[in-house]
């Protein structure tokens, strides 16, 4: 059993307390931590649980931290915590800059702990359907709209809401970055508050992922196109599609629709499927996950390296947006 415990007791950080408190199979939740005494005791009070006075008392007490704090403080605390030789579960993103996120790496390696970074659509059950479909697709569009929310408004939202579908994205992708390039307005802060980005990839696979955090409605989806196949992913309702191209094989079926390809070419039948998705808690998920990679010693489904190449890719979108005037210089450069 893994002594647990979790720094941040905010919004996010209240929800990750009740989940982990829930996976009694994995975790003996120790306690908490969070900057603010008034919210540490309502918290303390609500969940009958232990706060503590400082982040190093926390960490003296447990075998892995789950930081769910504001990006600024990611560093310290996760650095701190591995340096004493426990491992970490860290929100998205990882770090404010990419060299802290380099330096973590670095650290965890010298220490030998497991560290897994906090990108939760990964768990997302529609996303978990779709990946044994997902062979080499070649373009890819993301959209993730949100409803206006001031609370979120202190980072650009490449940071806020792209950065997910980024890492789903180079996570669906086995190549390298080519170019990026990137646009974006901002509306009611002094960042992008729409931004769109094209990512091109060495194996030609192209991108597009846009991202609003002033929509009239919610819409978390992604697309992607492979050769004879289309494959859709709604993570907000939790569900997927799958439309695909095979040869027609046998008589075809009063419904069945053909595309004649011509030029001496076979005809395709156009299949749809829509597989059922087994409901789960994305963020429950990544924590069980998190603790068998520490019980079992295997690696985290979303590593420190692919949340430093995460925040990597999201450094040069921003850097573009820099370049065309789109934002003023934001202090994760």
């Amino acid at each position: 059993m893994l002594k647990f415990g979790v720094i941040g007791a905010g919004h996010l950080g209240k929800i990750h307390i009740k989940l982990a408190l829930a996976l009694t199979d994995h975790y003996e939740f120790v306690g908490f931590y969070d900057a603010d005494p008034e919210n540490a005791k309502n918290v303390a009070d609500l969940l009958q649980i232990k706060a503590f006075d400082s982040p190093e008392e926390l960490m003296e007490a447990v075998d892995c931290i789950d930081i769910v704090t504001p990006t600024i403080s990611h560093y310290e605390l996760a650095a701190a915590a591995i340096r004493k030789s426990i491992h970490v579960f860290i929100e998205k993103p990882i770090t404010q800059t990419v060299d802290e996120a380099k330096s973590l790496l670095q650290l965890a390696e010298e220490a030998n702990v497991k560290v897994q970074v906090g990108h939760v659509e990964r768990f997302n059950p529609a996303f978990q359907a779709a990946i044994p479909f997902l062979n080499n697709p070649l373009f890819i569009e993301t959209h993730r709209l949100a409803q206006f929310n001031p609370r979120g408004t202190d980072v650009p939202v490449v940071l806020d809401l792209m950065i997910h579908d980024i890492d789903i994205v180079l996570s669906a992708v086995n190549s390298p970055v080519r170019r990026i390039s990137a646009s974006g307005v901002a509306v009611v802060s002094d960042t992008p508050d729409i931004a769109n980005a094209r990512i091109e990839f060495e194996n030609g696979c192209v991108a597009n992922l846009t991202a609003s955090r002033i929509s009239l409605k919610n819409m978390r989806k992604s697309r992607f196109f492979q050769k004879d196949a289309y494959i859709s992913v709604d993570f907000l309702e939790k569900e997927m599609e799958i439309v695909q191209m095979e040869d027609v094989q046998g008589e075809l079926g009063p419904f069945d629709m053909v595309l004649e390809l011509g030029h001496g070419k076979p005809s395709k039948k156009i299949v749809f499927d829509k597989p059922s998705v087994e409901p789960t808690n994305a963020i429950q998920e990544e924590l069980r996950k998190f603790a068998q990679a520490v019980e079992n010693d295997t690696e985290p489904l979303v590593t420190l390296e692919q949340g430093l190449n995460a925040l990597s890719v999201a450094d040069q979108i921003l850097s573009r947006l820099i370049d065309n005037g789109s934002m003023i210089k934001h202090n994760i450069l």
